[in-house]
């Protein structure tokens, strides 16, 4: 089990992770990794490893949905992990996987787990609905695409 004191480091890193991400301050985000910064999506099967990758997952995701934000957060402390809920928003205003933006808004709900080493995060695991996301910001074609409908 954690102490108090590590437990409060590592909120307060889970708090720092979010605001350097919606303020696009992602050189501040990458320093609350442990040196390699790492991001699972899981319904995409999309990885991106080391600060490079990393930095243009950030530039990409921020190109589509540059107001992309977090919202009703809710932070569950485990012994290695800290599990974040919250609803995630944002508007495609730039390009997305190659598809022009559509101007529209989106809110899903997203389940991001965080591992830690010490008070540092080693690796972020991003669980979400993909369906819904691209049927939110009008782009269901991608999800015909996926399962080979036409």
């Amino acid at each position: 089990m954690i102490d108090e004191d590590l437990r409060q480091r590592r909120l307060k890193i889970i708090e720092e992770h979010f605001e350097t991400e919606v303020a696009h301050r992602f050189d501040d985000t990458l320093t609350t990794f442990n040196g390699h910064p790492r991001y699972e999506i899981m319904p995409t099967g999309e990885v991106f490893d080391g600060d490079e990758e990393v930095m243009g997952y950030y530039t990409s995701t921020r190109r589509a949905f540059p107001d992309q934000r977090h919202d009703n957060v809710r932070l569950h402390v485990a012994d290695e992990t800290i599990i974040a809920e919250f609803d995630l928003l944002g508007t495609n205003l730039g390009e997305l996987y190659g598809m022009p933006p559509t101007g529209r808004a989106f809110r899903v709900p997203v389940i991001a787990v965080f591992f830690f080493e010490g008070d540092r995060i080693t690796n972020e695991r991003i669980y979400f609905d993909t369906a819904s996301l691209v049927n939110q910001t009008g782009h269901a074609e991608l999800l015909a695409k996926a399962f080979g409908i036409k």
